[in-house]
């Protein structure tokens, strides 16, 4: 066992600076959700690697062997706000069997469980000065995929594909805004149930692209695809 001092029998060296549970996370992983937290509560300015690294129970020295410092955590949360939606939004452009109001509907349904469904406000780093900087590229880039991806799908509806193209990317740029300003009324009352406020939010979308043959899937459809994560850059 770690030798202690006189006292009041206080570890040597600290090996663990903070005790955690055990949450069955990677250490890389557990870094992730401490800057998480950090950065969404107290700022990431204010937020220094060694308190990264004592909220996820290990010394800051340790946690160079998993990230290389606050960009690269930043970078990490920023991504994986964007990357799963456009995963989706791949595999409903490519799903020509179904309408296309319905996989519209279904990408904003998941997209805001996404941003929605995690404890931190992930969505709020979006606005930070350092995210302009080179080291976010990939972020962007992914940023901008998924909004070309709703625009597309957008198109394919039959009142999208009505509209002129300058209408279409005007109403493309309303219903990503919608999706994701939608984490500031979650803020405000962070108690509402996310899957129907995400499934209330796709049926805004759909309004905002224009009528169509009928409604899009709806809540309680089952369509989806239940991501339950949090847009987290």
């Amino acid at each position: 066992m770690p030798s202690t001092s006189g006292t009041g029998g206080r570890r040597v060296g600290r090996p663990r600076a903070t005790q955690r549970p055990d949450s069955g996370l990677s250490a890389r992983d557990e870094l992730l959700a401490a800057a998480a937290e950090l950065f969404t509560t107290r700022g990431y300015a204010a937020t220094t690697t060694r308190a990264v690294a004592e909220r996820a129970g290990m010394r800051q020295a340790t946690m160079y062997h998993y990230v290389a410092g606050k960009e690269d955590l930043l970078a990490a949360l920023l991504e994986s706000t964007v990357a799963p939606s456009l995963a989706l939004a791949e595999k409903l452009l490519a799903d020509g069997g179904r309408p296309a109001e319905d996989r519209l509907w279904e990408l904003c349904r998941a997209d805001v469980a996404l941003l929605c469904g995690g404890p931190h406000n992930l969505g709020a780093l979006y606005v930070l000065p350092e995210v302009r900087a080179e080291r976010f590229a990939d972020f962007h880039r992914v940023r901008a995929a998924l909004r070309s991806a709703y625009g597309e799908l957008l198109v394919a509806t039959e009142a999208g594909a009505a509209l002129d193209a300058d209408e279409a990317r005007l109403r493309a740029d309303l219903v990503f805004g919608l999706i994701e300003g939608v984490i500031l009324v979650h803020l405000s009352e962070p108690g509402r149930e996310t899957e129907v406020f995400a499934a209330a939010t796709a049926d805004a979308a759909l309004r905002i692209v224009g009528p169509g043959p009928g409604p899009g899937p709806g809540p309680g459809s089952g369509t989806g695809s239940g991501t339950g994560a949090g847009r987290q850059g």
